[in-house]
Formats: structure tokens, C-alpha cells, sequence
């Protein structure tokens, strides 16, 4: 009788975790290694179908291959730390020599530590460990007579995978599904993908049933409802007609197959949308956590930005929780690893530990926390049951397993994301389930699905977090809250913020209009914190690094000191954002833990380089609390600084060297009445722009200049259709700029922005004929006293901590820089 899946995936989870990872010797134990592979697949006389030392051919003249089984698999074994690549490529040259009829596919090489497997046909190669046969054992599926075709194989999710999704989503879409149908429908298709390669399903079974549909699609809808229905239904309540193609399909639960969604006929081209995300991609090899960024290829870019819908890779997740809590816990499990005691009451502390994300968006940061919980539990059981102790284990050993997804909480605003963020930590459990099974050498997988983790669908600053979870449960609080800059914001989210950063009188805490959305749940957190009664609470976020710079700092950090006693634990300094998704989001970010009261050791992370710190402020330097607030005069007897000239003239008035010489050959009268103008680019990079300034020019002037009147009433018809009702009143007087700023003697100019590569900002002298630009600071009066100081290494010093930054780019101040500095 051919042997069951089943009994398949429970052998190859004994056959992974036997003794072989510690084997080295090829000439030993080789054919003791194949034996016990071919067995996996339900060969139990590997002599019968094959060879081994099987005599061959190659190039130059002749070899033995290790084990050879005519047109089924050839297997080269070596001694561990051998070249895996060259072994293949002897392989492959033995292969070529053989005779026609007995050429396989199938190419295998070991060194009992890994196996590489390659396709001769298709050249798929995939390089795994032994330890993970279980979640691979498709590759070899053939060996137990099924008759499965090997498929193009992608290891990791890319662009090319959002861009399949989004196909998918739009061919669903063309049919009629729209909003929360489709949405719901994109989760369930995603899901039953994974399980597809994931082994929760047999192996391709999703592919094949829609593959059994009719091609031209108008059977597959019906099909998918039938599928849906039976993934939501126990085994003791289907009928006789859940028979046939149905019967392997395992009941899921778990709320994902609950709703009835709207029966649309589906057509030709979504059923090849469907089947080609299937027919390109290893769902196996995906990380539920880069499910956000697949579904960012879908979603519309302008809510993106709306909603904040970043998605943070692995490696800044992994910034966040191990400095918030996996650090410690890896260090208490050091102390504790050998002493069972120990191991016990860690075991129990970490299964206690309960998270929220209030801006989860599709769970990244959930689901790596989870699976960092899970793979130190692994590691605790290991140490508690050792597996040479586990023959008695082919028993149930769920109950090894404490850490549950329901230890997780999430709010995010649009559903969407909330039910990929349940569904991803689904699966991310099925994973480490099977991870557990590959350890123990037995099939454990955990279904029907449990409640899951409470994902909230709502707007997080307007809602009481210990709604969600009791205050006093909570133990952490993380994320990416949405990166939306003071001037971008919605009047939602302004409104938002007005509601939040409140002070004791309820109204709006000083400054709270130029923070960043993001300040409001630094805001939520610290409050939660403060109302805590009892025990540690602390959290981190990831954000732009705007909030440790410039006018910000005050405004955001000074009312979380001063009334929620707050204080930085630890933070990483300014790092450029990266991402799995598609169009990386070009911002800089800071991550940030904070809490009420100190926490022992306080870490700066600045690059590769870590950094203890007796304190954190929220310049995010080993430093006292400060916190540089906006002045309007200087803090010391020097010159004020304003800005240049401001024209709002939509261009009209400003003409690089060609125009303006084309503009005199057609009114050669108008050449008095152009001055140089220089902003930050012009100065810095050395080259001239031209102002027509005509506000000293008589009306009588004017009449002579036919070409200058049509510039004035351009300028003019441009303020009046300005949306801002300053500058349509400034349409009155054309000829004369917003802000008008023009010394009479030699001025300093500094750059409003400059290159965060230089040592110094270039700062320099002009003289009065040439109009400065709204783009640069000038400081009328100043001698070279003043320039002396304001080039030198000390207030360099001043500005990179307290500037604000445009990316990381200087962003030179009147208020917070210049007006602060202590001459």
C-alpha cells in the first residue's frame, strides 16, 4: 500500500531530527544516511529500486556515484564541510553519460549537515538543512509515487510578488468584488497558497483543484465557495457529499473562512491570475511578516501615505525587540539553562508576556515578536527535554508548547490590514509548529485554528488601549506608527493630534501644531503608562528622526518628561530606511524605547557601534535633559537673521542667465532693473540667477516696458488663484514681493539647507546689489567676528544636534539654531 502524506511528513520530522547533523565521515555513514532518506518516502529496500556504488561515466574517464535509482534519483554524499557545488557538478557530468532511458531529473547531494537538491530540467536548485527536510519534502514527493510536477521556484517574496497580488486583486475586481469582499477574498486565496506549499494542505492540493476548473473560469467561483464552506466546517459535520477531491482539505476555523462573501462568475483571466501566483512562487519559503509589503503592490500609493502603511523589514523590527525585550530574555535564559528551575519560571514569564502594536498595519512587527518568543521557547524546551530523552515523545507534545498568538493585540485603521495581520500570525504558528515537529522527530500541527490574537480595527488615538488589553497585563508596546510630517497631515489627523496632546487643563500642550503625527502615540503610550498601577511597562517605536531635531523636541518630548516622568531607555540613532516593499520609502528613521522611571543600562546604537549612556535626551545624546525651545531674538547682543526675499510670483520674476538675455533683446530697457539673485543652490553650487525687481520702478517706467506688464499681471492672476487668502490680497500689489528683505550694506548669507557631508556650512559674504532668496538666512550688520564664529567647529557642533533635517540633510534655523546659540 502506497504511504500516506501523513505518515510521510511524520517520518521525515524523525529522519530530521536523528543523529545525521552530527555525522562527518562520508565513507562511514553514507549509505546508512540514503537508506534512511529513501525510508522517509516509503522505500524500505533501497537495493530494490537502485544502486549503490553505482559504476559511471563521466568526461574523463569513469567514477561511482553513491546511490543511483534509474530515472527516479542520484544521490552524492561527502564529507561535511566538502563543496556541495562541485560534488553537484560531478554529479551532473555522471548523469550526461548515462543512457537515455534511465536519465532522472532528480539530483541530490548531502554532507549529513545539508542537502542540496536540483531539477536537471528545469535547473530549480534549492540548499537546505538536513533539520529542515520536513518543510521541503515536496522536492522528493515523486519517490513515494506522487505524481506532482516540479514548479518554477522563487525563495524569497520580491517586488515581482506584490506585482503577482495585485494582478490577482485586480482581476478580482474587474468581476465585481470591491471593498470588504475583496479584501477578505485576497486573505483567503493568500492563505490557502501558503498552505498549498506549507504542508496544512497536501502538497499542491489548492493548485490542483483550480486546475480542475474549467478553463474558461465559470465553474471556479462555485468551487471556491464549496472550498470555503468545507475549510469552515468540523470533519464530524460534513456530509457525505464533502467527499472526492474535498476530503483532504482540513478544517481551518479560526473566523478566516466564516463570511459568506458574494458569488461574482469569474472569468478566463482571474482564473490565470490565480494560478499564476501559484505557478511562481514557493509560498513555503515566504515569511509571513513580508506579507504587508506583497499587499503594498495592491494597495493605492496616495492612502499609503495616508495611512501610514510602511512596512518595515525584518532587520529594523529586529532593532526594535531585541533592545525592548529580547535581549533580556535571551540573557535570563543564559542564567537560567541549566537549572530546571529556572528554565520553568522563565518559560512560565514569557508565555505571561502580552504585546501590543497600536498601528499594526498587517502585523510585521507582531509576528516577528512572536516568532523571537517562540524560537527562545524552543530553545527552552530543548534544555528542559532533551532530545535524547524523547523516545517516549511520539506522544502529543502540544503541551510543550506555551507562547500563543493570543499574547498578541494590535488597532489599525482599515480592516484590510487587520485581517492579514491574523491571518500572518496563523501561519507564522504553523510554522514554528513544524519547526517544533523537525526538532522532536513527530507531526505536530495545530489545527483547527484557535481565537488568535485580537486584531482591533479602529483609529488608535481615538481609542482606550486598555479596552483592548488590561493595562495591567500589558508588559510591551511596539511599532511603526504612520510617518506623516506636520504640513502633510489630513484634517483628521490634525484634529487627531489636537485631541491627544493635551495638557492638564485639556487644552492643546504648547507647540503640539508642529510635531510630527507620530508625537501622538508617544503621546497615547506614556499616558497608558502613567495610569498603570503596577509593574514595568515599556515601549518603542520606530519614527522619523524628525521628533529628536529642531522645534520638535521640545514640543514632543518636553510635556512627556514634565508630566508622564518618562525616560529614554535606549535608541538608535538616525539610520536610512529600508524595506521589502515596493518603491522604498525615502525617509530616516530613529527608534526609540522609553518607559516611566529609569531601566538600568541606557544603550545608544549609532550605526554597528553600541553605546552605554548614563542618560538619553531626546537629542538622543549621553547628556542631561534639555530641551531647546523656539526664541524669537537671539540669546546674545548679535544681529538678528530673517530670511531673503520671498516673491510668490509663480517664476515670473526670476530668469537664469539665457532668459534673461532673451528677455533684453526683446525690451533692452528693463537691464536696470535686473539684480543677481542667489538662494542655498545658487551659492553653494556657483552659478547666477537673475531677478526682475521692479518694485522701485515708476509707473511712467513701466508703461515704456510692454514685456515687464505682462509679468506683473501673470504675477498678479497667479496670487489671485492661490487657495491661501494672504496671498490673494498680495495680488493688489504685484509688483512687490511677500517678504521683501534687501541690506543696503554687505550681508551674511547661510544656506536654509545643505549637505550633511560637509564639515562646515558654506557661509559667505555678498554684497547689497545682489537679492537674496528666500532659500538662505541673511544676517545684515554682521562683521567677521560674527562670520568667524558662525564658520567655526564649535557651532558646527551646535547644529548637528539641535538643527532640524531635511533627510539628513542641515536644515539651518532662526528660532532653534541661530537665536539659541550661546555666543
Amino acid at each position: 500500500m502506497p504511504i500516506s502524506r501523513d505518515e510521510i511528513k511524520t517520518r521525515a520530522a524523525r529522519f530530521a531530527a536523528s543523529h545525521w547533523k552530527d555525522e562527518t565521515s562520508e565513507q562511514k555513514r553514507a549509505n546508512g544516511f540514503i537508506r534512511e532518506f529513501l525510508n522517509v518516502f516509503g522505500i524500505d529496500q533501497a537495493d530494490d529500486i537502485g544502486c549503490f556504488e553505482n559504476a559511471a561515466l563521466r568526461e574523463k574517464g569513469h567514477g561511482r556515484m553513491d546511490y543511483f535509482a534509474p530515472r527516479m534519483i542520484v544521490i552524492e554524499m561527502k564529507s561535511r564541510g566538502a563543496n556541495l557545488d562541485d560534488a553537484l557538478k560531478q554529479l551532473q557530468d555522471y548523469v550526461l553519460h548515462l543512457p537515455a532511458d534511465q536519465i532522472t531529473d532528480h539530483l541530490m547531494v548531502s554532507d549529513f549537515e545539508n542537502i542540496l537538491y536540483f531539477h536537471r530540467t528545469t535547473a530549480i536548485k534549492k540548499v537546505f538543512l538536513t533539520k529542515d527536510l520536513l518543510q521541503h519534502i515536496h522536492l522528493f514527493s515523486h519517490l513515494a509515487g506522487f505524481d506532482i510536477p516540479v514548479r518554477e521556484d522563487t525563495i524569497t517574496v520580491n517586488v515581482q510578488a506584490a506585482e503577482k497580488m495585485a494582478k490577482l486583486h485586480d482581476a478580482l475586481y474587474k468581476i465585481g468584488y470591491k471593498g470588504h469582499a475583496l479584501e477578505v477574498y485576497l486573505v483567503r486565496l493568500l492563505f490557502c497558497m501558503f498552505a498549498n506549499d506549507t504542508l496544512i494542505f497536501p502538497k499542491d492540493a489548492f493548485l490542483r483543484y483550480v486546475q480542475s476548473s474549467a478553463e474558461s473560469g465559470i465553474d471556479l467561483c462555485s468551487r471556491l465557495y464549496r472550498l470555503f464552506k468545507i475549510l469552515n466546517t468540523p470533519d464530524n459535520e460534513r456530509g457525505v457529499h464533502t467527499g472526492g477531491e474535498l476530503a483532504e482539505f482540513l478544517y481551518i476555523n479560526g473566523g478566516l473562512f466564516e463570511e459568506d462573501l458574494p458569488l461574482e462568475e469569474f472569468d478566463k483571466n482571474m482564473r490565470s491570475a490565480l494560478l499564476e501566483c501559484m505557478a511562481n512562487f514557493d509560498w513555503s519559503e515566504v515569511s509571513p511578516a513580508v506579507f504587508g509589503s506583497m499587499f503594498q503592490g495592491v494597495m493605492d500609493a496616495n492612502a499609503r501615505r495616508e495611512l501610514g502603511a510602511h512596512y518595515t523589514s525584518e532587520e529594523n523590527i529586529l532593532k526594535l525587540i531585541n533592545p525592548l525585550f529580547m535581549d533580556a530574555l535571551r540573557a535570563e535564559f543564559a542564567k537560567a539553562k541549566n537549572s530546571p528551575a529556572k528554565l520553568d519560571a522563565l518559560h512560565d514569564t514569557i508565555s505571561r508576556l502580552k504585546f501590543l502594536d497600536p498601528a499594526c498595519g498587517c502585523g510585521n512587527f507582531l509576528i516577528i515578536a512572536y516568532r523571537e518568543l517562540r524560537l527562545l521557547e524552543m530553545e527552552i524546551i530543548k534544555k528542559k527535554i532533551p532530545k535524547a530523552h524523547t523516545g517516549q515523545l511520539h506522544l502529543d507534545i502540544a503541551p510543550l508548547r506555551k507562547v500563543s498568538i493570543e499574547q498578541f493585540f494590535g488597532i489599525e485603521l482599515e480592516d484590510f490590514p487587520c485581517q492579514i495581520a491574523r491571518a500572518g500570525l496563523w501561519l507564522t504558528e504553523h510554522q514554528m509548529n513544524q519547526r517544533l515537529s523537525a526538532e522532536y522527530g513527530v507531526n505536530f500541527a495545530q489545527f483547527p485554528l484557535g481565537k488568535g490574537a485580537r486584531i482591533v480595527c479602529g483609529n488608535a488615538l481615538r481609542m482606550d488601549w486598555a479596552s483592548i488589553v488590561p493595562r495591567d497585563a500589558l508588559a510591551y508596546i511596539m511599532g511603526n506608527p504612520p510617518f506623516v510630517g506636520s504640513k502633510f497631515m489630513s484634517d483628521e489627523q490634525r484634529e487627531d493630534i489636537g485631541n491627544t496632546i493635551l495638557n492638564e487643563k485639556g487644552e492643546q500642550t504648547k507647540g503640539a501644531g508642529v510635531v510630527d503625527y507620530v508625537a501622538a502615540w508617544y503621546y497615547k503610550a506614556a499616558q497608558f503608562m502613567y495610569a498603570r498601577m503596577q509593574g514595568a511597562l515599556c515601549a518603542a517605536f520606530v519614527s522619523t528622526n524628525s521628533i529628536t531635531q529642531g522645534e520638535q523636541v521640545a514640543a514632543v518630548w518636553k510635556p512627556l518628561f514634565e508630566k508622564f516622568g518618562i525616560c529614554i531607555h535606549f535608541a538608535w540613532r538616525t539610520f536610512k530606511w529600508s524595506n521589502e516593499a515596493k518603491g522604498k520609502a525615502a525617509v530616516h528613521c530613529v527608534i526609540i524605547g522609553f518607559g516611566t522611571g529609569a531601566n538600568g543600562e541606557k544603550v545608544i546604537f549609532d550605526s554597528d557601534e553600541k553605546i552605554a549612556a548614563k542618560n538619553i535626551n531626546p537629542y538622543l545624546v549621553d547628556a542631561v535633559d534639555v530641551f531647546i525651545e523656539s526664541r524669537g531674538t537671539p540669546l546674545c547682543a548679535v544681529p538678528d537673521t530673517g530670511i531673503g526675499n520671498k516673491p510668490i510670483d509663480g517664476g515670473n520674476y526670476l530668469f537664469t542667465e539665457e532668459e534673461k538675455n532673451e528677455f533684453l533683446r526683446k525690451e533692452p530697457q528693463a537691464e536696470k532693473w535686473f539684480r543677481p539673485w542667489i538662494g542655498s543652490d545658487e551659492f553653494i553650487n556657483g552659478y547666477r540667477r537673475y531677478c526682475l525687481w521692479l518694485g522701485d520702478c515708476s509707473p511712467a517706467e513701466l508703461k515704456q516696458m510692454p514685456e515687464a506688464m505682462k509679468r506683473i499681471e501673470a504675477v498678479r492672476q497667479f496670487r489671485l488663484a492661490s487657495k491661501s487668502a494672504p496671498t490673494r490680497k498680495i495680488a493688489d500689489t504685484p509688483r512687490r514681493f511677500h517678504v521683501e528683505n534687501m541690506p543696503n550694506t554687505d550681508y551674511i548669507v547661510v544656506p536654509r539647507v545643505s549637505s550633511e557631508k560637509r564639515r562646515y556650512i558654506p557661509i559667505g559674504f555678498i554684497s547689497p546689489d545682489i537679492l537674496a532668496s528666500d532659500a538662505v538666512h541673511i544676517i545684515p550688520n554682521a562683521a567677521l567676528y560674527h562670520f568667524g564664529i558662525l564658520t567655526s567647529s564649535v557651532h558646527m557642533a551646535w547644529v548637528r544636534v539641535v538643527c532640524g533635517r531635511l533627510e539628513m540633510r542641515y536644515r539651518y534655523s532662526k528660532d532653534i539654531v541661530y537665536n539659541n546659540f550661546p555666543w
